[in-house]
């Protein structure tokens, strides 16, 4: 936990009190937190009190009504580590769940990039509603983390589910996953992700539809674990949201190849998820053609080097080397044939016949196969939870070497 940017939402329900002793655990464990609230919920505790615990201003409202400073959502999703929303109430998560963006916790919510952890806290009606079960499975379907509420005295002075986790659990189910993600401390990972451009002319070129979301979600989630990341990055229009990874930013098929034969040499994980143009213009333009002087233009492709091929080449035997295979049909056949030709220890399937999953989604739909014969399907998820799922599969191979 030390070290850790959390995030502490709270919303305005009864149990906010317990927030205190929950922020003075995160606080003593050595973590950062910012805390962030509804208007309702200083009715019930002070921003004043957490203030003082947190050692930082509490934000609740998007700008300082005295000075006019913005507090950007996007900069806190960006700063955190973990999510913490206790106690979410039956309005802010049906608001979460529908992305009603009135007020800055929801905002914050919806531009988090870590793990967001929502306890609900409400009365036992309420709570059994089908429009919260609704809204808190439909929040578990995006990958949040549900810490179930407990069955208690409420405040109502009813006897039933609804009563807000206690502080000591809500920060043991943080710790625990915490230190269950520190599996890659001390790795050295390198990502490849994104498209190449292969040019034609000074402003033309050939490519793909790749973003790069699926390699970053990747790095993203490596960094989390405690491994020194390097991605070599085609052209995207994203970042990484973990500061500490370093990005070597490329633009051809062969530029990648060089940026990649020299990072992985020393790397103890390779995760090949770029999208590389298999073929190249064979000459390239000094100017630009000009549509009036050419009636048609017949361009001679010639292939473009074999990254995957390359590296598995030169692998070590302490490499684990992971490819990706984009597929349209017979999927498996050829995932399996790319592993076994390209000396890879894992191929990630996908197929463009499945919807949600390939380019430009922020969903995808895989299956992993490793080289001893074994696979394993998954179910449509974020691709944030992909890469979770990518790298558990990772870590539990290299631990059965």
């Amino acid at each position: 936990m030390k070290g850790k940017h959390i995030i502490l939402g709270i919303t305005g329900g009864i149990a906010a009190y317990k927030s205190a002793s929950l922020l003075r655990l995160f606080v003593k464990a050595g973590a950062e937190v910012q805390v962030v609230m509804t208007p309702n919920a200083k009715e019930f505790i002070t921003p004043v009190t957490l203030s003082a615990l947190s050692g930082k201003p509490v934000v609740s409202e998007f700008f300082s009504a005295n000075t006019g400073e913005w507090h950007s959502h996007v900069d806190l999703g960006l700063w955190a580590d973990a999510m913490v929303i206790a106690p979410a109430t039956a309005s802010s998560i049906a608001k979460m769940a529908n992305g009603v963006a009135d007020n800055m916790l929801i905002t914050t919510y919806l531009s988090a990039k870590a793990p967001v952890f929502i306890a609900p806290a409400m009365d036992l009606d309420m709570m059994a509603h089908p429009s919260t079960t609704r809204n808190l499975n439909l929040l578990q379907s995006y990958g949040n983390h549900i810490i179930e509420a407990e069955c208690g005295v409420l405040a109502s002075h009813l006897i039933g589910k609804g009563r807000m986790a206690e502080p000591e659990q809500i920060f043991e189910t943080l710790q625990s996953f915490f230190n269950s993600r520190s599996d890659l401390q001390g790795k050295k990972v390198v990502i490849t992700a994104g498209p190449t451009h292969e040019a034609i002319d000074p402003v033309r070129f050939i490519g793909n539809y790749s973003t790069g979301k699926m390699g970053y979600a990747i790095a993203d989630e490596a960094a989390r674990r405690g491994a020194d990341v390097t991605v070599i990055s085609g052209p995207v229009a994203i970042k990484p949201s973990q500061s500490n990874i370093k990005i070597v930013d490329v633009t051809s098929a062969r530029q990648m190849l060089d940026a990649t034969m020299a990072a992985t040499a020393d790397a103890d994980i390779v995760v090949l998820a770029a999208a590389v143009a298999d073929y190249a213009p064979a000459q390239v333009a000094q100017s630009k053609i000009k549509r009036e002087k050419t009636d048609e233009m017949n361009l001679l492709l010639v292939r473009n080097p074999d990254i995957a091929a390359s590296v598995g080449a030169a692998k070590t035997a302490n490499q684990f080397l992971v490819g990706f295979a984009l597929e349209t049909d017979h999927e498996r056949d050829n995932a399996v044939g790319k592993m076994k030709r390209k000396n890879l220890d894992m191929i990630v399937l996908n197929s463009l016949r499945n919807p949600g999953a390939g380019f430009g989604t922020d969903t995808n739909l895989i299956e992993i196969f490793t080289s001893d014969g074994n696979s394993q399907s998954y179910p449509l998820k974020s691709k944030r939870e992909v890469a979770a799922d990518i790298l558990d599969a990772i870590v539990k191979q290299i631990s059965m070497r």
